[in-house]
């Protein structure tokens, strides 16, 4: 008998792990993931108030990560800013030197001030030498910490979120998130928060010393400020839509790229390589062409900052010319504003090299702060019912649910389980067999009405209890890096070898696991890629036997099994339900036969309910397509 003839001929499908059924291809509506949210990532012509308020939440999550950092912050702070105010005495010191000491040592052969200014000079460039050291150190610890805390709640806040976020954020979004994303935090914290921090204050106390040194050149240098307003004002303006706009084009490629690695099987079958070589050329150039538009903008700051810069270090050299003819100014005092001068501009082009770092930073970090503001559409209770001993029961009153707004999947929907009993779910694609299997899981909750555990509400459970009640294992037998071993255990955490040994016994799994080069310590390498997808099947089973849960959930948990996989799993599957509230998605009659009864779902509702033996006996949908398998094999 052929593994074809073995299934219900009217259901048979071609369906692999890369082609959800229907029920799990249907997008939810999510009414956390707004325009600012996750699918706002998209976009880049945000209005002024919606970008007024990402800049809000990423400052706020920004806060946040550096709150617990208070002590060291204001160390950096006080370091930072002696360290740079010892910088800027330089020129100073230079002054004094040509216009008071130098004369000294001429008129009088008086040594002294030379030589104090000398010394004075040398132990300012020491300690700047060393807090500077200092301060690379501490903000080095403080940028690490701050990466170390935002990629732990990256991870962790997205394993939290409910399955319905994940089937609408792609993948290689949430991997954009924590790559290109975090390495653009990265760069600015380790190096542009250096240029920002030293930056402005080099230029606040060389703005300061300069004016106590020659109040003239100091209203010649602030005149400098006004062109130089204008000039920051238009690279600001310019600049945030430029680098969003670099930020989307940057995730719109990884994404691309991994969901083409991620489903090649897929792409090689339906010789998809033409399609996706055209759409990732699209997405590289859009990629380009926004990174093009961000070097023009560079092109043009620079060279007018220059300018700026030349035309007031000339204007400071030549009113301080004439005024040193005049005798009304110092050749030292000269000297030292115009490095004061020409020094001011000189961290100008650091900040819009920092500048350069935030925006990209920046929209880093609003698309991070979305990931994070998202919250779980199916929480955990405020106040958790406990229900240790669970004996299985389930039961659906009146529930109502839909993937979409237009769309309602199951209508008014009402089923009771008793406690040991195993039902088998018979139906065409999209009659809301998956559907029902997740609410019974918790990957949703129900619009309306309720899912009970043993008379509790689902929504009301505490989480642990319903998790360690209640297991699903899908047609997709995923298998962690790790040893077979080690993928058996996660059923239960701490198990022995005995206990895993005889739960892979109990479904048929020891002959394979034992074939294989190092037994239960063979590594089954990245999702299973050692083992067929038949032995991946067994494997989950061993793990849901292990867990040994009152509810187990099978949703086509054996159609990646051949016959005689099959026939070796059946006497093992007769095992691991015996006892347990059992919900059966298959399609196969052998697998249908186990359940003690049979329901058969069209459109969101149960149109039969039976045993097998007497839905066969009668005339309606079970048997029509028990007959149509049973004309298959003459």
């Amino acid at each position: 008998m052929s593994q074809q003839e073995q299934q219900l001929p009217a259901q048979t499908s071609a369906q692999s792990t890369d082609a959800p059924d229907v029920d799990d291809a249907q997008q939810p509506v999510t009414a956390s993931i707004t325009t600012l949210g996750v699918r706002g990532e998209e976009r880049d012509d945000f209005t002024k108030a919606e970008s007024k308020r990402l800049r809000r939440r990423s400052l706020a999550l920004l806060g946040s990560l550096a709150a617990p950092l208070k002590a060291r912050l204001v160390l950096l702070a006080v370091v930072v800013v002696v360290s740079t105010a010892g910088t800027v005495a330089g020129p100073a010191l230079i002054a004094w030197g040509i216009d008071n000491a130098l004369p000294a040592v001429l008129d009088r052969n008086d040594w002294v001030p030379a030589f104090g200014v000398v010394a004075t000079y040398i132990v300012v460039a020491i300690a700047g030498a060393v807090l500077t050291a200092w301060y690379t150190v501490l903000a080095a610890r403080i940028s690490q910490a701050i990466l170390f805390d935002l990629r732990k709640r990256v991870f962790l806040h997205t394993q939290r979120l409910s399955l319905e976020f994940h089937e609408t954020y792609t993948s290689g979004r949430i991997i954009s998130r924590q790559t290109s994303d975090l390495d653009s935090i990265r760069e600015l914290l380790d190096s542009g928060l250096n240029q920002l921090i030293q930056g402005v204050l080099y230029m606040v106390f060389t703005a300061i010393a300069l004016v106590v040194l020659d109040p003239t050149s100091g209203l010649v240098l602030a005149a400098s400020l006004v062109p130089l307003w204008f000039l920051i004002r238009w690279f600001q303006t310019n600049s945030q839509t430029l680098f969003r706009a670099t930020r989307v084009t940057s995730a719109r490629v990884i994404v691309h790229f991994v969901e083409t690695m991620t489903g090649i099987r897929a792409v090689q079958a339906f010789r998809k390589e033409s399609r996706n070589r055209d759409e990732y050329g699209r997405y590289v150039e859009d990629y380009r062409l926004a990174n093009t538009k961000v070097f023009n903008l560079f092109g043009t700051f620079d060279p007018v900052l220059v300018l700026i810069g030349n035309a007031t270090l000339a204007a400071v050299v030549i009113v301080g010319g004439f005024r040193i003819v005049g005798g009304t100014l110092e050749v030292g005092a000269l000297l030292a504003v115009a490095l004061y001068a020409k020094r001011f501009f000189d961290p100008a082009q650091e900040l819009a090299m920092f500048y350069n770092g935030y925006q990209s930073a920046s929209a880093a970090m609003e698309k991070i702060s979305g990931v994070l503001e998202e919250r779980p559409s199916v929480p955990d209770p405020v106040k958790p019912t406990r229900l240790a001993d669970a004996t299985g029961r389930m039961d659906f009153d009146d529930v109502v649910f839909a993937y979409n707004a237009d769309k309602v999947v199951l209508p008014e929907f009402d089923l009771h389980i008793p406690a040991g009993q195993a039902i088998a779910l018979v139906g065409s694609t999209g009659a809301g067999k998956s559907t029902l299997a997740k609410l019974m899981a918790r990957f949703y909750d129900p619009s309306q009405g309720s899912v009970k555990l043993d008379g509790v509400d689902l929504r009301e459970l505490d989480t642990k209890d319903m998790r360690r009640a209640i297991v699903m294992v899908t047609q997709e037998a995923y298998l962690f890096s790790g040893s077979v071993a080690d993928n058996i255990e996660l059923g239960k955490p701490g198990a022995s070898r005995e206990e895993i040994v005889r739960a892979a016994k109990a479904v048929g799994a020891h002959e394979f696991v034992m074939a294989l080069p190092d037994g239960y310590d063979t590594d089954v390498n990245k999702r299973g890629g050692r083992v067929s997808a038949g032995q991946r099947q067994l494997l989950s089973f061993a793990r849901a036997f292990l867990a040994d849960p009152k509810v187990l959930i099978l949703d086509e948990a054996t159609a990646s099994l051949d016959i005689p996989s099959e026939r070796l799993v059946q006497e093992g599957l007769e095992t691991l339900l015996a006892d347990r509230t059992a919900v059966i998605i298959a399609h196969r009659l052998s697998t249908v036969a186990i359940a003690h009864r049979v329901l058969v779902m069209e459109h969101g509702r149960i149109v039969e309910d039976g045993t097998p033996e007497d839905l066969i006996a009668g005339t309606g949908r079970f048997a029509q397509l028990h007959a149509a398998w049973r004309d298959s094999l003459v």
